[in-house]
């Protein structure tokens, strides 16, 4: 029996697991191990994928990757299974021994080397499993405002701080990984830092509440002979749940020096501080490498003597080369240059620990780790039962991934979001600032009259310079207020549920549920949802999420879409931006479509992701986010958005002899203009007026309405007027079509060119994306005409 035909509620024990490459030996990392436990909690809505629990923690995968795991010894759990599931471990109460004095000024510590001079220049790794408050470290470490959130993969690149009254130490956030076998392209980034940069030390933080599988990824860490601390994170909700972890015990057990720190809550960061700059300066390597016994212990042990000389000559640890060669991994095969004669020698003493141990050398290496894991936690350990954010969790998901009401809560949450975003506080707070931001532009009017300025000057100061940026910065309170609830739904852990939920519904156009929260944070803005992909292991569905992300409308367009509406449609505002969202996600599916049947055939990528527990989100963390979306905003407006205003209102107000025109269209920006201007023609917008401003757009979307502004010669309250004199409501609708769709912004497009791989690849979408938008518009413009709407 396999996997896939578990029933929901049923327990079994997992015999084998299939398959081979890279899917197999991350299922194995992630604890689908022989002998393992498993049990199904629940199926997706739409019948794939399904939701497993094991080892304390949740897994979702696909039936059809659930098949290459054979079970056997299937059983409803009893009550004393369903209770141990949740115990886990139940380690006595032991006698108190000293602290091994790891990191600190002893003389048991861990293998040292000749210590660091003074003030040398120090490195640290802050490395471990993805959704573990790794980068909520990294900002109570460094004082830096890194963005956080409840979803595996939050980090997709490394980032650099400086640690907090240590100038000469930088701590490096890498992003989260599960083991040093890359599966998906930003684990890559986390094993090359390691392996070639060589760190003077490692801060590996660890999920206290699930710590059998995150030591896995510790186990590894500890082969690279590197200096190490270990920071046993949300040791708080340890503790509010009644349970504990013998700290000097496991301090013990793995040769390194452990601190319980809470990141959230800024406990225990200084002793880890500490820790970390003693190791590191000490140069205290770890005490323990060896983990091994029996058959793999000869195995690891033998290649390791083997390759002892080229794993010193490619700047490799020796036992970290040996246990990578026994796992078959390429990179390390090829790093290590072997002959022919050694690689047959390596093959007969691997082929004999399989044999010795009846299984693949894969498995056998997982088992050992895993087997040594169980064993330290067993004795250092102790859970009293499930945790009450488990059980809060189990709760809420009865109803958000319920089979026929989990896609209609999540529609009616977006609707919500979208209409409290344009509607009801967003639109408010907006109009507020647009009536202040009136009121100063004309207290600066009159006093640049009675003063007397002169007029070209004047002419600049409110013509350009207040038009073109004051017309961006109402739409502040829009944009801050969309963020804020993206970055709820995020904290609270609710986007991965949304993920699993929308997968089979995303496999019809050849994407996999984890592209959704790339897409969705698409939404917010291009350019982190575009550099999102990262997380996805296959380069397939890489490139592809990154061709239909821009079809989300990000929150750059809303300025547009806010001064249109309310320009022509202010009966029924929240309803024609709601459509405009969802029409833009239509057209992305459709080319979606288009793409699987054509440049990117194929399946996508399996759905292995962990499910995190529901977790109120952190006010400082959305305050965070909010103030960072905020001055970013702030920034272009005051950057780009001002030296766009300045030049189009220079090209606007000169001819080519530099004299002042009475009329703005014997400009030279009516010349320039009047080059584009027949492209659009069709499309029902032909001033030159309107074609500059969609050019603009393409510095930051924003500058569209700013470039109206001044091209138009109005102030906020009277630009809706001044539009209605260049657009009718029905090619005004067919404009917000066409701005909708046509190339994002400057700066997506150099994450377009750095995600994949080229200025041709970059130039390739922002095409795509012009000629889908106008053919679109040309479409919707063409059954206007039928119907008579124009």
């Amino acid at each position: 029996m396999t996997l896939d035909q578990l029933p929901v509620g049923k327990t079994a024990m997992i015999r084998s697991v299939g398959g081979a490459g890279a899917l197999r030996r991350h299922f194995l990392d992630m604890g689908l191990t022989p002998r393992t436990r498993v049990t199904l909690r629940k199926v997706a809505p739409m019948g794939d994928p399904v939701e497993v629990e094991l080892r304390g923690y949740e897994l979702t995968l696909r039936l059809a990757d659930a098949k290459s795991i054979e079970i056997d010894g299937v059983h409803a759990p009893t009550a004393e299974e369903q209770e141990s599931e949740h115990r886990r471990f139940e380690a006595q109460d032991l006698p108190p021994i000293p602290h091994p004095g790891h990191g600190e000024d002893r003389p048991e510590g861990g293998r040292k080397s000749p210590a660091l001079a003074p003030g040398s220049p120090l490195v640290f790794a802050l490395a471990g499993n993805q959704n573990c408050g790794k980068t909520t470290l990294f900002n109570q470490l460094t004082g830096a405002n890194q963005h956080v959130g409840n979803f595996p993969g939050v980090t997709v690149d490394r980032k650099d701080g400086q640690i907090r009254k240590h100038p000469e130490a930088t701590v490096v956030d890498l992003p989260g990984i599960y083991s040093l076998s890359p599966y998906s392209s930003e684990e890559i980034v986390t094993r090359d830092f390691l392996v070639n940069e060589k760190p003077q030390g490692i801060i590996n933080i660890v999920d206290a509440t699930n710590i059998e599988r995150n030591l896995y990824l510790t186990m590894q860490l500890i082969e690279l002979g590197i200096p190490m601390v270990l920071a046993l994170n949300m040791m708080d909700e340890m503790r509010a749940n009644g349970n504990t972890i013998h700290v000097n015990h496991l301090e013990a057990a793995l040769g390194i020096p452990v601190v319980p720190i809470s990141a959230s809550r800024n406990e225990g960061i200084n002793e880890l501080i500490e820790h970390a700059m003693r190791v590191a300066v000490n140069v205290e390597r770890p005490r323990r490498l060896d983990f091994c016994s029996g058959p793999m212990h000869r195995c690891i042990h033998a290649i390791a003597h083997m390759v002892e000389d080229h794993a010193a000559q490619a700047g490799v640890p020796m036992r970290f080369a040996a246990t990578k060669l026994v796992e078959g991994d390429p990179l390390m095969l090829d790093r290590l240059a072997l002959n022919e004669n050694e690689r047959e020698l390596m093959e007969h003493a691997i082929t004999e620990m399989e044999f010795d141990l009846g299984t693949d050398r894969e498995a056998a290496l997982a088992d050992m780790r895993y087997d040594f894991i169980g064993r330290v936690c067993s004795r250092t350990v102790v859970k009293k039962g499930e945790s009450r954010e488990h059980a809060r969790s189990v709760r809420i998901d009865n109803l958000l991934t319920h089979k026929y009401l989990a896609i209609p809560i999540f529609l009616g949450i977006m609707g919500l979001v979208f209409w409290l975003t344009f509607g009801l506080i967003g639109q408010g707070l907006s109009d507020l600032l647009s009536l202040g931001l009136d009121r100063l532009t004309a207290l600066c009017d009159a006093a640049l009259t009675a003063y007397g300025i002169n007029p070209v000057v004047h002419s600049l100061v409110i013509d350009g310079i207040f038009a073109g940026v004051g017309s961006v910065l109402s739409f502040l309170p829009i944009i801050v207020t969309l963020f804020f609830f993206l970055s709820i739904l995020e904290d609270s852990g609710y986007m991965a549920r949304v993920a699993f939920v929308m997968d089979k519904l995303l496999r019809k156009i050849g994407l996999s549920g984890r592209s959704f929260v790339p897409m969705l944070i698409g939404f917010g803005c291009s350019v982190p949802a575009i550099m999102a992909t990262r997380t996805l292991s296959s380069e397939r569905d890489r490139k592809m999420t990154i061709l239909l992300t821009p079809f989300m409308s990000c929150s750059a367009k809303l300025p547009i879409y806010a001064m249109f509406t309310a320009a022509f449609f202010a009966r029924y505002q929240a309803l024609v931006m709601i459509g405009l969202y969802l029409f833009g996600m239509a057209v992305g599916v459709l080319f979606g479509l288009a793409l699987k049947g054509t440049a990117f055939k194929g399946e996508p990528v399996p759905f292995v992701m962990e499910l995190p527990n529901y977790r109120l989100p952190s006010p400082k963390s959305v305050g965070r986010l909010m103030w960072d979306k905020a001055k970013d905003f702030l920034t272009r407006a005051f950057t780009v958005i001002f030296v766009a205003t300045i030049l189009i209102w220079f090209l606007q107000t000169f001819d080519s002899r530099l004299n002042v025109v009475a009329d703005s269209s014997q400009s030279l920006l009516a010349a320039l203009g009047g080059l584009l201007s027949p492209l659009f023609a069709p499309l029902g917008f032909g001033d030159w007026r309107v074609s500059t401003a969609l050019i603009t757009g393409f510095t930051a979307k924003e500058a569209v309405v700013s470039t109206l502004a001044v091209l138009t010669g109005s102030s906020l309250s009277t630009l809706p007027q001044a539009l209605a004199g260049l657009f009718s409501p029905f090619t005004a609708f067919v404009f917000l079509i066409f701005t909708l769709l046509y190339t994002p912004c400057v700066a997506a497009i150099a994450a377009v060119k750095r995600e994949m791989g080229g200025a041709k690849a970059a130039a390739g979408v922002a095409l795509t994306q012009c000629l889908i938008a106008w053919l679109v518009a040309f479409a919707v413009r063409c059954i206007g005409l039928v119907f008579g709407l124009v």
